[in-house]
């Protein structure tokens, strides 16, 4: 609602031509909404010393408007629409003026929104129309507006733009227009396929959705494709947002440009954020509430990073967020957009990374949202054998249209950008890379080349992560492949598709396979441990213990490893630290800090309860611990990205299932790593060591405050000269049962 002009004490009795006509075809179209450019006919037109006006007010009993020389009543002049001339400025300009309209309840003072200019530039819609807008968000979507008016106070309103280039029509309803979208029909700018309208008066919060009359003659109420804020599922409406968040994260931010991370430790916390914890009665933290216990928590432990499973906005709860309906909007169920930037800004002040779960594979296939968005196969791929996800039941992106690339990298910008993320990890890559993933024969096509290579997904991916690195430096992106596909974290400018690093799902299957046997059979498999080895440096890698190993029967890491509770947290405690030193960055799921007993299930909290036994808190301990001697030995991390910072001291010592292995970096105290798996220790062991001298013992997983049984080397052994294996020197120590020891030369 806008105040009236003020009109001067006298008013201009010079006669006004008659309104512009307008056939009645035209008319008919603006009533009926397929009217592609109704601005063309509705709003203020100069023409002989006057300005017709003409609104659309189909409710409406009177219609005036108000300016600065008097009120002007407006006629019904067809279907709704009411017409009027006022008189136009001295220089043939359109007069201030406002709308007041009586629905019968009383005066309504309303600005009229076609009687302002678009808020895209050509610039805008020539970037739009070639798929290279790199700030998509910026101009399409809903966005809070201000227009300066000379000598008076700027108009204050929300910009709605939105591409669907085979639509025939769009309007807007919403908060604004008492959800009758007949009062707001969109203008189609030029041949750019963006519908575009500025609503006065229509602040943040405001609720609203698209309906957008297809190319198939079909009315589809949409949400927005790049709303910033969405409603609490199961409500479908989008809101427009405007952040006021002042960000405190500049010494973050500013170190986070200078690093490369594949250099620097990273010790990732996975977490789905509506299951971690929980308010008595089911419902969820909030983002404000995460950030006073979440942040704490995982600062305690050590975390050099937390991951997020997906947190755009999705309706379906059991989907985990993968299966997306709003890219651009955080999930409402825990707040708003600024409360995850509160999040996001805690963590980066507590010095913890911030890795968010992205899903541009796939989409949900909710008719509110991006399917069949313009009544045609707009984002989804027409060919059903490319554009419908045989495993998932979701809809595939048309990778081989540009403005849809343009879609999504514009997407991974906004999140990295707006809310200060330090990574993405993209969820599916597989999936993405291969025509014939999930598919039978006959279900698929082959590429031009004859391969069943998806060549315009690998463009995507590409193009995305270039672009990433080019804007965004000090950031990362992880690959979920479970291939083999070559140089997943190769330079582009190689071929390769641009990653910082790929889950390595061969190791996670390799070592859970062998640590689900008995100790007493593990010899046969020794080499499950060992094979990682040798392509370790074949790409950049994390090691993950995800939360896909954790669900849908596969009960929780616990209850993978045999034995009594003992040895099955004995077992968790020494593959955490034989991880740990393991050549890769590392990611553990979150419960499995606390040795969770269920398997994870969305819909309820952590088995917090555990923590009140003291094996449980052990394991809980050696997780803070490990972190801590990771963070503090380079030679665990720093020569990730290069064989020379590994050599195996004992990769066959099957009989004893037992490992040895040294990093090393330059100008760093070595770092030694001894697992055994067997359920006994070994007494008087003799292990090759790099140097002479006394080497510390700074992590013993059977140590007593952990549960374990307290074999140990009281706390170091001393080296002596003399070869044994590969190494120059050698020790006699006690390698405790179900247990790993991290030695570090002392300086």
């Amino acid at each position: 609602m806008t105040d009236r002009p003020t009109a001067p004490s006298t008013r201009s009795t010079t006669a006004l031509p008659s309104p512009v006509p307008v056939n009645r075809g035209e008319l008919d179209q603006i009533v009926r909404g397929d009217h592609g450019h109704p601005h063309a006919v509705l709003g203020p037109h100069v023409h002989e010393g006057g300005v017709t006006v003409r609104v659309l007010k189909p409710l409406a009993e009177r219609v005036v408007v108000r300016h600065a020389a008097g009120d002007t009543a407006l006629e019904h002049e067809h279907g709704g629409i009411w017409v009027g001339v006022v008189p136009a400025g001295s220089d043939l300009s359109v007069p201030d003026y406002r709308v007041a309209v009586d629905y019968g309840h009383g005066e309504l003072i309303l600005d009229d929104p076609y009687r302002f200019l678009p808020t895209l530039g050509e610039m805008d819609l020539h970037l739009v129309n070639e798929g290279r807008h790199e700030n998509l968000w910026q101009v399409l979507g809903a966005r809070v507006h201000h227009y300066d008016v000379p000598g008076g106070e700027a108009i204050s309103g929300t910009s709605f733009a939105v591409w669907a280039p085979s639509a025939r029509a769009v309007r807007i309803k919403g908060d604004f227009n008492s959800w009758d979208g007949r009062e707001h029909p969109m203008r189609q700018l030029g041949q750019s396929g963006v519908w575009e309208l500025f609503v006065p008066a229509c602040p943040a919060g405001t609720s609203y959705k698209f309906v957008v009359l297809g190319a198939d003659d079909v009315w589809r109420e949409k949400a927005d494709p790049m709303a910033f804020f969405a409603e609490v599922a199961p409500d479908t409406s989008s809101r427009v947002y405007e952040s006021s968040h002042v960000w405190g994260d500049e010494e973050w931010m500013t170190a986070r440009a200078a690093t490369q991370p594949v250099a620097e430790p990273m010790s990732i916390y996975e977490m789905h954020l509506g299951s971690w914890k929980r308010h008595p009665g089911g419902r969820f933290w909030s983002y404000d509430e995460m950030a006073d216990d979440l942040v704490p928590y995982l600062s305690d432990l050590g975390f050099t990073h937390v991951e997020l499973m997906p947190v755009m906005q999705h309706p379906f709860g059991g989907s985990w967020g993968y299966h997306v309906t709003s890219y651009f909007a955080p999930d409402s169920r825990f707040g708003d957009p600024d409360g995850f930037r509160r999040l996001v800004d805690r963590f980066h002040q507590a010095g913890i990374g911030v890795i968010l779960d992205w899903v541009p594979g796939h989409f949900a296939t909710d008719e509110w949202a991006l399917a069949r968005f313009d009544g045609t196969p707009l984002y989804e791929d027409p060919n059903p054998q490319r554009g419908w996800h045989q495993e998932w039941g979701s809809h595939i992106f048309n990778f081989g249209r540009h403005e849809v690339r343009n879609f999504l990298y514009a997407n991974a910008l906004y999140w990295l950008e707006e809310f200060h993320a330090d990574g993405l990890r993209v969820d599916g890559v597989a999936s993405m890379l291969y025509l014939d993933y999930a598919r039978k024969e006959g279900e698929w096509s082959p590429n031009k080349h004859g391969g069943r290579e998806n060549l315009e997904a690998v463009q995507f991916l590409q193009e995305m992560n270039a672009t990433v690195y080019r804007r965004v430096p000090g950031v990362v992106t992880i690959a979920e492949e479970s291939t083999s596909w070559p140089a997943v974290t190769g330079p582009t400018s190689a071929g390769g598709l641009g990653f910082g690093f790929k889950w390595n799902m061969g190791w996670m299957h390799d070592t859970l396979d062998y640590l689900a046997r008995e100790p007493v059979h593990r010899q046969w498999h020794h080499h499950d441990l060992t094979f990682a080895i040798t392509y370790a440096w074949t790409e950049n890698f994390v090691l993950p213990l995800s939360h896909d190993e954790v669900v849908h029967g596969k009960g929780s890491l616990l209850r993978k490893m045999p034995g009594d509770r003992w040895q099955q947290l004995a077992s968790l405690r020494a593959y955490y630290a034989f991880m740990w030193a393991h050549p890769g960055k590392q990611l553990l799921f979150m419960g499995c800090e606390i040795g969770q007993e269920s398997e994870w299930a969305e819909s309820r909290e952590l088995d917090w309860w555990l923590l009140e036994h003291p094996e449980h808190r052990g394991l809980h301990a050696l997780v803070r611990d490990l972190n801590a001697a990771y963070v503090a030995s380079p030679a665990a991390w720093a020569g990730d990205g290069s064989a020379a910072g590994f050599q195996w001291i004992d990769a066959d010592d099957a009989g004893r299932n037992t490992y040895s292995f040294v990093r090393s970096s330059d100008g760093e105290p070595d770092l030694v790593c001894v697992a055994n798996f067997a359920s006994v220790p070994h007494d008087s062991y003799r292990l090759g060591l790099p140097s002479a001298g006394l080497w510390r013992e700074v992590l013993n997983t059977d140590a007593s405050p952990y549960g374990g049984s307290g074999v140990g080397n009281l706390g170091s052994v001393l080296a002596v000269e003399g070869e044994h294996g590969p190494m120059p020197a050698r020790a006699d120590i006690v390698v405790p049962p179900l247990g790993t020891v991290w030695l570090r030369k002392d300086s």
